[in-house]
């Protein structure tokens, strides 16, 4: 299809929004994407290192915690 025969939606297309979420409904449930999903929370120790440094330089630029969260740097959200 060229772009003289698409019509423009404007924001939320909703077209684009179907494709989309067909293709990733297909890809998860494809056979790749199982083991993709499998493997999605298997970080090395300098990964594991990163991201709990990335979540603490988050954390630092916050104006104050919530009272409510706790934290368990081993707890994956």
């Amino acid at each position: 299809m060229s772009s003289s025969d698409q019509q423009n939606q404007g924001e939320g297309n909703k077209e684009a929004d179907r494709n989309y979420r067909e293709r990733t409904e297909r890809f998860v449930n494809s056979e790749q994407g199982k083991a993709k999903i499998r493997e999605a929370g298997n970080v090395s120790k300098d990964e594991e290192q990163d991201i709990e440094r990335a979540e603490e330089e988050g954390r630092s630029h916050a104006k104050e915690r919530d009272p409510q969260e706790t934290f368990d740097p081993k707890r994956r959200a």
